[in-house]
C-alpha cells in the first residue's frame, strides 16, 4: 500500500459517514414535522361560536387549495362590522356555507395554533358547523 491511498480511503469513509449523517438528519426533521402537525391538527386550542354574516367565501390556493372565509360581525347599526377570516376543511360544510353567502349565520369552529404551513388552511381557525339564524331579505 502507498501512503496515498490510505488518506483516499480514510476519505471515503468519512465522505459515507457524512450522508448517513445527513439522511438521519433529514429523516429526523420530517418525522417532528409530521408529528408536529398532526398534534397541531388534531388537538384544538379553544372552540366557540360567532354569529354574523357570511359576506365572502371562496376555493383558493395556488398549489394547497384550502376554502376560505369572512364573516362580518356587526355590533350596532352604522358602525363599520368586525371581519373575521375563517377556513373551512369538511367539503359537506364548504357546500352549505357557499349557499350562505349574504346571510346571517351562526359558525361553530375550533382554533388550532402552531400549523407548519398554509397548506392546510390559511387561518387557524376552522368552521365544523353551520346554523342559519335568519334570512335578511325574507318576508315574514
Amino acid at each position: 500500500m502507498t501512503p496515498i491511498e490510505v488518506p483516499n480511503s480514510t476519505f471515503r469513509r468519512r465522505r459515507k459517514r457524512g450522508w448517513g449523517i445527513f439522511f438521519g438528519v433529514l429523516i429526523l426533521f420530517i418525522v417532528s414535522v409530521t408529528l408536529w402537525s398532526w398534534l397541531t391538527l388534531a388537538w384544538s386550542y379553544s372552540d366557540g361560536e360567532r354569529a354574523g354574516i357570511v359576506q365572502k367565501f371562496s376555493y383558493r390556493g395556488w398549489l394547497c387549495k384550502t376554502y376560505e372565509g369572512e364573516l362580518a360581525q356587526y355590533v350596532v347599526a352604522g358602525v363599520a362590522p368586525q371581519i373575521w377570516n375563517f377556513s373551512v376543511r369538511n367539503a359537506a360544510v364548504a357546500d352549505q356555507l357557499n349557499k350562505l353567502v349574504g346571510r346571517q349565520v351562526q359558525l361553530h369552529y375550533t382554533e388550532h395554533r402552531g400549523l407548519p404551513t398554509t397548506c392546510f388552511a390559511d387561518t387557524g381557525y376552522f368552521v365544523d358547523r353551520v346554523t342559519l339564524v335568519s334570512d335578511l331579505g325574507a318576508k315574514p
